[in-house]
């Protein structure tokens, strides 16, 4: 049984706040996590396909710590209109 696919962001990297990412560095993988639970104001939400549409700084840091991403329950959210 195949999983979720793939995250991937919808900005390019470049478009990542570094002041943001440099707050968000001094939190534990583990409230980062959290954080991105589905039901929390913020959680991940990504595309059925596996866009994100919101924790792009939370999932980079993850990343960063070699934590498995690609792994984490997401809100699947539609683009409007089946479009974009």
């Amino acid at each position: 049984m195949m999983g979720p696919p793939p995250l991937k962001p919808l900005h390019e990297l470049s478009r990542l706040s570094a002041a943001k990412l440099a707050l968000l560095e001094k939190l534990s993988s583990e409230e980062l996590i959290r954080s991105l639970a589905p039901g929390q104001p913020h959680s991940l939400k990504a595309r059925p396909d596996g866009t994100m549409l919101d924790g792009h700084h939370r999932v980079h840091v993850l990343r960063m710590r070699n934590e498995d991403v690609n792994a984490l329950p997401r809100e699947l959210l539609d683009p409007p209109n089946g479009t974009l």
